[in-house]
């Protein structure tokens, strides 16, 4: 007789090291690793095709190696609830375990819906935490102190064996057809799967990472110097409690040999818990996805105009940086945390656009998507949260200052290849003459500026401080302080003091 089976639920956390409800399972009876392809996922605004192309090649890598402990994956296609009540009608379960997950409205919802048919099943259901983020947490003060319990916390070691579980067959890992998806267009993409995680941060630990802290910041050496990261935390090939203990241990080191490593790693370091701090605001209060921190905000920029936002995602707004930067996150679905900031920056200010209507447009659902990052960062940069200074940034001054020699924009945007780079930057001051003679004529062969920036910028500047005046905004602002803003830390025992919420910059997207 089949002895009754914990189902090990996978998600965003497509890995075997550090991998808690694996090892809870296999220390308490027969494992059967699970991962279901939701199609209601798969039609959301915010999946793209090279997400399944990075699920997928992480799902190949994952199947093997829990095959190697005995057992495979099994991979099945429906909703979470119909796959479930299927299989516990097909055998006999124990429990379900899986991590828990701070994601979209769709999954919040989904994950409460497996929770009932587990109570109505009578089934154990065991949510583990993974990203430093507290589930039900009731004092934000608190947070940090949680989290570094966490990090610091031993690392959940592999099964050595996984009985084998001849009767039930694995299933396909479908391509993207197969699931009714486009093709994936972003060739670009980097290498998925938990051995890939690995050794990118080995490499990123001993090697890439030494001038971290001032290469990131140009789209020209943040593609090296960078992590890269980011992807595999969002998918879950690697844990951040992995990351932050490999980059502790190597702090230590470069501490004691005074290697020149110390400012890099830190840097790094406080991005990681970054990332969980603003994971939180989305646990906390899961109808930011939606709606501004503060409402008030969200009729600020009523009546957009479509064509802008068509510009922009199509990354034809005549301003080259910035359209150099959009089609490189279309190409490789990466772009580095200041060049995304100002892409943000653009959108909100320069077009006005509100950041509900290109939260999602394609070139923002790039590799490393994570909900709990997305939202309330996009938000922090298009000054909808009340509590962060207006960060607008100038997109030809980061031209000059991030691209001096034209190198990224030529190699994103061709059709500007023979324009000399004293106009590169600034098409639009190119003399007819010249533009005949480079084969660019603005307005036929690229665009003319969509809007002018100066001007736009300040428009959105004095629209936003004129909103941000008088008690109520003010009232509200602080509500939004109280509920969400860090707090510094201490260690005298007193209460840590709030703060404003970091820097106004996405800096844990593509680090």
């Amino acid at each position: 007789m089949l002895a009754p089976l914990h189902v090990v639920w996978y998600k965003r956390d497509l890995r075997v090291a550090d991998h808690a409800p694996l090892a809870e399972a296999a220390a308490r009876g027969p494992v059967l690793p699970l991962y279901i392809i939701e199609p209601s996922l798969l039609r959301a605004p915010d999946f793209d095709p090279c997400h399944w192309t990075f699920i997928r090649a992480s799902l190949i890598e994952l199947r093997a190696r829990l095959a190697g402990l005995g057992q495979p994956l099994v991979v099945r296609v429906g909703e979470v609830v119909e796959v479930l009540e299927r299989l516990a009608q097909a055998a006999p379960l124990a429990a379900l375990w899986a991590h828990e997950e701070t994601g979209s409205l769709l999954t919040y919802r989904r994950d409460r819906a497996v929770i009932r048919w587990a109570r109505g099943r009578g089934l154990p259901f065991h949510e583990l935490p993974q990203t430093g983020v507290v589930r039900r947490l009731r004092d934000r003060d608190r947070w940090e102190g949680q989290y570094r319990a966490h990090m610091t916390a031993p690392q959940a070691q592999p099964p050595a064996r996984l009985t084998p579980m001849p009767g039930f067959d694995p299933g396909p890992i479908p391509e993207h057809a197969a699931l009714g998806l486009a093709a994936d267009v972003r060739t670009g993409a980097q290498p998925a799967g938990e051995g890939a995680a690995h050794a990118l941060l080995n490499s990123f630990l001993r090697e890439r990472g030494r001038g971290y802290q001032r290469a990131m910041s140009s789209p020209l050496s943040a593609a090296a110097s960078c992590s890269r990261l980011s992807p595999h935390l969002a998918w879950g090939t690697i844990s951040p409690r992995t990351a932050v203990q490999a980059a502790q241990a190597r702090l230590m080191e470069a501490r004691a040999r005074r290697d020149g490593w110390e400012r890099s790693l830190t840097a790094f370091l406080n991005r990681l818990r970054w990332r969980s701090h603003f994971m939180q605001k989305l646990e906390d209060e899961p109808e930011i996805e939606t709606r501004s921190f503060i409402p008030a905000y969200d009729a600020l920029r009523e009546g957009f105009r479509q064509p802008f936002l068509d510009a922009w995602a199509a990354g034809q707004t005549g301003y080259p940086f910035v359209d150099a930067c959009l089609r490189a996150l279309m190409h490789t679905g990466w772009l580095n945390f200041r060049m995304r900031a100002m892409i943000v920056s653009f959108a909100a200010y320069q077009l006005w656009l509100p950041w509900q209507a290109f939260a999602t447009a394609r070139p923002c659902v790039w590799l490393d998507f994570e909900p709990g990052i997305h939202y309330p960062q996009f938000q922090m940069q298009s000054g909808t949260t009340g509590i962060n200074t207006l960060r607008i940034y100038n997109p030809v001054k980061q031209s000059l200052d991030q691209d001096p020699d034209g190198a990224f924009i030529r190699r994103y945007l061709p059709e500007l290849a023979n324009v000399p780079t004293s106009f590169l930057h600034q098409p639009w001051l190119m003399p007819g003459r010249m533009q005949q003679s480079t084969g660019v004529v603005l307005g036929r062969d690229y665009p003319i500026p969509i809007v002018d920036h100066e001007a736009a910028a300040r428009a959105a500047r004095e629209a936003v401080w004129a909103l941000r005046q008088g008690p109520a905004m003010q009232a509200a602002a602080d509500a939004v302080r109280q509920k969400h803003a860090s707090r510094r830390s201490t260690r005298s025992g007193r209460r840590p003091a709030k703060r404003a919420d970091g820097p106004a910059q996405l800096p844990l997207l593509g680090f």
